[in-house]
């Protein structure tokens, strides 16, 4: 058996993606231990997750995005513009589709500019309640954990935000799995420094849960960021996110939130199975 892949990344947040438009590729029960096999970047293929793209009853395409740790995540921004690409490239859909994700339906605008690719996500509208994020207590999360004020919000997973200087000086594999793990937060949460650097931009430096690392870049992290600094009156409506793979552009509007940015393939491969 031959497993047909290609992997893609977002501001070089890497993906494999499993085409199973027509057919299942790799049996349910044996996704996760797929994902934590090829993930690996000395053992496998290398990638912060694997993407399985499948039809959908109810959107354009569906995906489901299996981690390195095993779990499954309920969606991923940098994610979305991967699949879209594939997608786009592929056929299945045209400049415009949705995606279906434990997360809920998200709409995609994607297309070319020369040879550069573009997609903007609507993302799930930001959650600040810690019901919604989770997070144990009432109201907005603002808690103190090893020393940092750290905000929350869920953009699809939950996220800690956290404001300081400069991200350069976090010892970001030290701090952030403590906040990651803390008691607070039921479900986890994938943990963003932020930098303010300008008006309406900012830096971020990521570590993301299922990954349990720092990741060069987070959809979903820079718009938790654009969001919480906008919430703050930091920001105006348009934030530019620079992470370490690249930059995205954050657009707040009524509560709302989108996410621009590229998504590049890479290569693609076959597995002997």
């Amino acid at each position: 058996m031959e497993i047909h892949f290609t992997k893609l990344h977002g501001n070089g947040n890497d993906f494999i993606v499993i085409d199973e438009w027509e057919h299942t590729v790799i049996p349910d029960e044996m996704k996760v231990q797929f994902a934590a096999c090829y993930c690996d970047r000395r053992f496998g293929v290398g990638a912060d997750g694997v993407i399985f793209l499948m039809r959908s009853e109810k959107s354009s395409l569906r995906m489901r995005i299996l981690q390195p740790d095993e779990s499954e995540a309920e969606m991923c921004g940098n994610g979305i513009r991967c699949i879209a690409r594939y997608a786009f490239d592929a056929g299945y859909v045209k400049e415009s589709c949705t995606v279906e994700t434990l997360a809920g339906e998200m709409g995609v605008t994607m297309g070319y500019s020369e040879d550069a690719f573009t997609a903007t996500i609507t993302m799930t509208t930001p959650k600040f309640d810690r019901k919604e994020i989770p997070a144990t207590g009432k109201g907005d999360y603002i808690e103190t954990i090893e020393g940092y004020e750290v905000h929350a919000v869920n953009t699809g997973v939950p996220h800690a935000v956290i404001i300081v200087d400069s991200v350069d000086a976090v010892d970001i594999e030290t701090v952030a799995p403590k906040i990651r793990h803390h008691k607070s937060f039921p479900k986890g949460a994938n943990v963003n420094f932020v930098e303010k650097t300008g008006e309406n931009s900012i830096r971020i430096r990521t570590f993301e849960r299922g990954v349990e690392g720092e990741t060069l870049s987070c959809g979903t992290g820079a718009t938790a960021s654009a969001a919480m600094v906008h919430k703050l009156g930091l920001a105006g409506d348009v934030v530019n996110v620079e992470t370490i793979g690249g930059p995205l552009v954050i657009y707040l509007k009524d509560g709302g939130a989108k996410m621009e940015g590229p998504a590049t393939t890479v290569f693609t491969g076959i597995i002997p199975f």
